[in-house]
């Protein structure tokens, strides 16, 4: 709420998500432009789906995570090539403010159209800002089925002003900026096909354990049976078989995987 509050005065004069959704309502499948959403999962560079991109003639639209965004602009996918290009941030961790400090974010920040919840940290926000990011708000729900009683209803009629008479859109998060990403593609720019390279919402076999239990944590100090039933459910396997591997879930990408999957 903090960060919304800090955030209000910004929210009520800048620009909507709204403003990039297309004008045209009655686009046919064919009218509508595709879009690729970037991650930071660690098959982005295992398949160099960057270079491929860079190297592509592809003339849609870009949504790169946070986390993802400067690796894209060191590998050549920039606005410059790409130009209807978007940034998404949905996280409230103030270490979200380093995806957005660097030189490259602050040579291409004028054409980069950035995607920001209202719940955003106000230091990451800001940053994107100075680099010439234009920002444009979304609500990111999370307990609006409270109904009148929720943060979700209540910050909806706060921020109405003149600029925003009907406030903002609001997307399902599913817990992660990916899957947001991917929600702003099909809700708000109408996305007619969406591909996500760099989502992975899970670890591969050749991950240490420790690295796959920590989540990126910096320490676990505890003991578990990896083979009692209760660990393999909370960590199963999975067969992939476009890349004919298996990878691991643990609970956190379990939550994300499920989201996803209900969502689509």
């Amino acid at each position: 709420i903090n960060y919304f509050a800090l955030n209000l005065e910004y929210i009520w004069t800048e620009s909507s998500a709204k403003e990039l959704t297309p004008k045209t309502e009655k686009l046919t499948e064919n009218q509508k432009s595709p879009a690729i959403v970037i991650g930071r999962g660690p098959s982005l560079k295992k398949f160099h789906h960057l270079e491929l991109l860079r190297e592509s003639n592809y003339n849609g639209t870009i949504i790169c995570c946070d986390g993802a965004l400067i690796d894209a602009l060191k590998a050549g996918v920039t606005p410059e090539k790409f130009p209807n290009f978007l940034v998404a941030t949905i996280d409230t961790d103030p270490g979200i403010k380093k995806f957005y400090d660097h030189e490259l974010v602050k040579k291409h920040g004028q054409k980069i159209k950035g995607v920001f919840s209202i719940l955003s940290h106000p230091s990451a926000v800001e940053q994107a800002r100075q680099t010439g990011i234009k920002i444009h708000w979304v609500h990111s729900l999370f307990d609006y089925n409270e109904g009148k009683k929720s943060f979700n209803y209540i910050s909806s009629l706060i921020i109405r002003s003149k600029n925003h008479p009907k406030g903002l859109p609001a997307i399902q998060t599913g817990g992660n900026v990916g899957t947001s990403s991917w929600f702003i593609a099909w809700m708000i720019l109408k996305c007619s096909t969406v591909t996500l390279i760099g989502i992975n919402h899970g670890w591969e076999e050749d991950d240490s354990w420790d690295t796959i239990m920590r989540h990126g944590t910096k320490d676990l100090s505890i003991n578990i049976d990896k083979n009692s039933p209760s660990f393999q459910k909370l960590f199963p396997k999975v067969f992939n078989p476009d890349i004919g591997k298996y990878c691991i879930l643990d609970p956190i990408f379990q939550y994300y995987s499920a989201g996803f999957k209900e969502f689509i």
